[in-house]
Order: structure tokens, then sequence, then C-alpha cells
């Protein structure tokens, strides 16, 4: 069967879509040569990037089958990447057959259950010794993430990426998005204010961290052989790098997707503290220290993130991140008026995206309906 168009697909698109998916089948049934049976993909998503996944079963075993263009994906760093998590004992699907060439994968299955989904129905249930339990279980892995990945392979995360980073917000989420009109008074004060934020990352302790740790890329597993059914399996790792030991913590806490009131986000803040204190990586720092070290480097992800959902609804027809702007902008407001260095930012910041972006989802809502 030929997929249908989604959104704004072209008819060129669709068919290097099924290209690629009839060439991966066809691969997967090599892999599979004594196994007489006609393997059929089921597609369980397409993530914020180029990649597919698709689940198959074969001979009774559910696999991930993975479809990653090689013209934008790397699929020789995803494997080195679960490589150095897996020896660090981080819940990593295994890779069991790969084609870097092509850009195919077969991984281990971890199943439908993400963070997300049990932590929403667990939040309907008013289920908060099960919520606290998954959550210190994700900062736990958080902390062997940075004490036991080895990480002298690992890029670092330098200023000008940290700084590229927050241009998004320009480009795709001020310009493209918003329509906005930035002067050049504004674009000061705009480098200005990504300058102060990057020197703020880059000055924290540098240590390996996934880039993004979030409840979507963190999955319930069942008990297995292969995991502890404790720890939370880890997806999505692949852009891993060197970077502010504060990054992955508020990419959990101030997650885009799902929101927890101060007392929660604090006394989970509270935990990864003392027990990075125990393992020596916070030494000699305040908690107000951590604290103003944890909040800036989130205003820098929000920013960033800000602009990526832009770009997905402009350049890849994925609208659907639109409807998380509003959270990740309020993380943004609440925090960013407690800084006094930040001040003329978020005026301006108050004064010319916020409306506009009321104005802007609530139009893009309308025309979809």
């Amino acid at each position: 069967m030929i997929d249908q168009p989604t959104n704004f697909e072209t008819e060129t698109q669709i068919r290097m879509k099924n290209t690629r998916k009839d060439s991966l089948k066809a691969w997967l049934q090599l892999q599979f040569s004594d196994c007489r049976q006609d393997i059929k993909l089921s597609l369980i998503s397409g993530d914020a990037s180029f990649r597919k996944y698709y689940r198959i079963e074969v001979a009774g075993t559910n696999y991930v089958a993975v479809d990653a263009p090689p013209s934008h994906e790397d699929s020789e760093r995803f494997i080195g990447i679960a490589q150095l998590y897996s020896e660090a004992s981080i819940a990593t699907p295994s890779v069991f057959f790969k084609d870097i060439e092509n850009g195919f994968m077969l991984l281990e299955d971890f199943g439908d259950q993400t963070y997300f989904n049990k932590l929403n129905s667990l939040k309907e249930e008013g289920n908060f010794g099960e919520i606290n339990t998954l959550y210190e279980s994700a900062i736990d892995t958080v902390i062997d993430i940075q004490a036991k990945v080895d990480g002298t392979s690992l890029k670092f995360y330098e200023s000008k990426l940290l700084y590229e980073e927050m241009e998004l917000f320009t480009n795709w989420f001020c310009d493209l998005f918003l329509g906005l009109e930035v002067d050049e008074r504004a674009r000061k004060l705009i480098s200005k204010t990504f300058t102060f934020l990057t020197e703020a990352s880059v000055s924290q302790k540098q240590v390996p961290v996934h880039r993004d740790y979030h409840s979507r890329n963190l999955m319930v597993l069942k008990e297995s052989n292969y995991h502890p059914h404790q720890k939370p399996g880890v997806i999505d790792f692949q852009d891993a790098l060197n970077g502010p030991y504060t990054y992955d913590l508020v990419s959990l806490l101030r997650d885009a997707y799902i929101r927890w009131d101060i007392d929660h986000v604090s006394k989970w803040v509270d935990y990864y503290f003392e027990n990075a204190q125990q393992t020596a990586l916070i030494i000699k720092v305040s908690r107000d220290q951590f604290i103003r070290e944890f909040d800036l480097m989130g205003l820098q992800r929000q920013l960033k993130v800000m602009g990526i959902f832009a770009r997905l609804s402009i350049r890849d027809n994925k609208a659907g991140y639109l409807a998380d702007i509003p959270l990740v902008m309020d993380y943004f407001l609440e925090i960013g008026q407690k800084y006094q260095e930040l001040e003329p930012f978020m005026l301006w910041f108050n004064d010319n995206v916020v409306d506009n972006v009321k104005v802007k989802i609530q139009r893009k809502e309308m025309l979809e309906l």
C-alpha cells in the first residue's frame, strides 16, 4: 500500500519515502532469510528528526527497524553512543543488525510505554508516589551518565554551538514564524543575552550529557534479562556531548511536554543535588549557585526549543509541535524574570513576543479545523 501524503508532502517526497520503506523491508528480509515469512513494517513514529521507526515481528519476537537517511542522520554515531552508554550500564536498545551506508538498523524493542504516557496516566490517578519513583530513577540515570559514561571520545558542547542553537529562536521563531521586524537595537540586545547565557553554560562543570533527556525519550521497561526493570530505557541519545552538568536535569524537570508544580520540581532538584554531591559530581557548589546554573541553562535550552519547534512546523510540516510552545514560553517567562541581568531582554520579550505567539498559534489552530 502506498503511504498517503500528510500535511504538505509533495508527490516526490511520498515516492522517496516509499522507496526507502521498500528498501528497508528488503534488507530486513535478508537479515531474517532463515525465517520464511513476509515481514510487515508497522510505523511507530517519526520523531523530531528525519528518522522513522517501524515495529516488526519475527518468529514471535518484536524488533524496531530504523530508517535513518544517511544524508540527514549519522547512524554510526548512534551506534557508537549506544555502545558507550551500554558499557556504563545505561539501558539503551541493543543493535542487532546495521547497514551504515543505507542508514538501516534493527534494534531491541523497548515497547510503547514512554515516561510521558505513564506519567500522564499516574497524574490523572493522583499516584504521586509512583511518579516520584519514576523521577528519582530518571535522575539516578542522569547521574550514571555523568559519572560512568566514558566521555573521552565525545565532542564538547562548545560556545559556538550553544550560541548558534539560540539563534534558532531569532531566525526561525521571531523572523520566520512570528514575522517580527527585529531592529538593530533589539538584535544587539538579543546578542548580548545569548552571550551571557552561553558564558553561564560553559562556565559549569562539563560532563557527558544526553542532550535531549525528557519524558518522550525515556521508556518504562518491563523486567527482562537485559535491563533492571527499575531503570528507564533511554533513547534518542545520538547527539550526546560533553556539556554543562545541569543540562540533562533541566531538560527532564522543565520538560517541554509535561509540567509539574514548583514543590515537586524543587524536591527532585534537591534529590539530584544531594546524590551528585555523594558521587563528587558537585564539589564546593552552594545550592543557590546550583539553582542559578540550573535556571540559566534552562533558559538557553528554552530559546533553542522555541526555535526548533518553529522550524519543525515551517520546514518539516510538523505543526503539532506548535502546541508545546506555550509551556516552553511559560518556563522562560517564569525563570527569566528572576535574574536582573536579563531584565532588558525580558521586557523586550514580553512586549514583542508573548502576544504575537498567542495570536499566531490560535490562527494556525483555526486554519487546521
